[in-house]
C-alpha cells in the first residue's frame, strides 16, 4: 500500500483546521450538516449525470486503486525478462510454454504465448500496444469522474452560499443573527473548493499516475518480449531494458555492482 494519497489528504486537511485554530476560530464551525450534504451530494450527483452508471458504479474500485494501490517497480519484470531471455536462448524459444504459465505478470504472459505460438513480430507489437492503448483508456476513464467532481464541487459551493444568502436577506428584520447567518453562507463555497482540490483533484491526478507506470511496465514488457522472440543477447536486453528505467532505478544498480565485486 502506497500512503501518499492519505498522508497528503491528512497533511491538507490538517493544516486547514490548524490555520482555523491558530486565527482564533473553531473547526466545529465549519461543520455544518446542510452545506456538507449540499455540495457532497450535489457535486455527486452533477458528475453522475456526466457519465454513465457504470461509470459511478465502478468509481469504488478506482477510489479503492487510488488509496490502497500497491506501490510496484518495474525492476522485478527487468529480471524476469532476462531469465526467460536467457533459458530461450539455451533450450529454445518452446522451452519457455511451461514458464510461461507461472508468470504472474498477465500481460507478460500473453506475451510470450504470442511469442510461442509463432505470431509475426510486427502483428505481435500491434496487438500488445493495443492493449497498451486500452488500459490507458481505462485508467483515463477511471480518473474522469473524479475529475469531473473536482471541477463541479466549487460550484455547487458557490450554489449552497447563493442559497444561504437568499435565507439572510429572507431575516433582514433581525440584525441580531445577520452575523451569523452570513458566516454560514460561505461555509459551503469553502467545503466546495475544500474537497475539490484535497479530494476529488488529487484522488483523479493519483489515477492518473498509476495508469502512467502500468503503460510504461506494459510497454517495457513489449520490448522484452519482441527481444526474446528475436534472440536477442540477454545481456543486451538488460541494458535495453534497463535504460527505461528511472535514473534512480539505474543508480541504484550502479551502486550495487562495487557489492558484488567485493564479494
Amino acid at each position: 500500500m502506497d500512503p501518499a494519497t492519505l498522508i497528503g489528504i491528512g497533511l491538507a486537511l490538517g493544516g486547514i483546521f490548524l490555520s482555523m485554530i491558530l486565527e482564533g476560530s473553531s473547526p466545529v464551525a465549519i461543520l455544518l450538516p446542510a452545506p456538507m450534504m449540499l455540495v457532497l451530494f450535489g457535486t455527486i450527483g452533477a458528475a453522475m449525470a456526466g457519465g454513465l452508471l457504470k461509470d459511478f458504479t465502478g468509481s469504488v474500485k478506482w477510489l479503492k486503486l487510488a488509496l490502497m494501490a500497491k506501490p510496484t517497480t518495474a525492476d522485478g519484470l527487468v529480471d524476469d525478462l532476462v531469465r526467460l531471455a536467457d533459458r530461450a536462448r539455451k533450450e529454445g524459444l518452446l522451452a519457455l510454454e511451461d514458464a510461461a504459465r507461472e508468470v504472474g505478470d498477465p500481460f507478460l504472459r500473453r506475451g510470450l504465448e504470442l511469442a510461442i505460438d509463432g505470431t509475426d513480430p510486427e502483428e505481435l507489437r500491434e496487438i500488445l500496444e493495443g492493449e497498451v492503448a486500452a488500459k490507458r483508456k481505462e485508467f483515463k476513464q477511471g480518473g474522469k469522474l473524479f475529475a469531473d467532481m473536482g471541477g463541479y464541487g466549487p460550484t455547487l459551493g458557490v450554489i449552497g452560499t447563493v442559497v444561504s444568502l437568499v435565507h439572510v436577506l429572507a431575516n433582514l428584520s433581525s440584525p441580531e443573527s445577520l452575523g451569523k447567518l452570513i458566516a454560514s453562507a460561505f461555509v459551503a463555497t469553502l467545503w466546495g473548493v475544500m474537497s475539490a482540490n484535497v479530494i476529488w483533484l488529487p484522488l483523479a491526478n493519483k489515477i492518473k499516475r498509476l495508469g502512467e507506470i502500468t503503460a510504461h511496465q506494459m510497454e517495457l514488457v513489449i520490448e522484452g518480449v519482441l527481444s526474446i522472440q528475436a534472440g536477442v543477447n540477454p545481456r543486451l536486453i538488460q541494458q535495453k531494458l534497463r535504460s527505461y528505467l528511472p535514473a534512480d532505478s539505474g543508480k541504484t544498480e550502479k551502486a550495487a555492482k562495487p557489492d558484488q565485486a567485493a564479494a
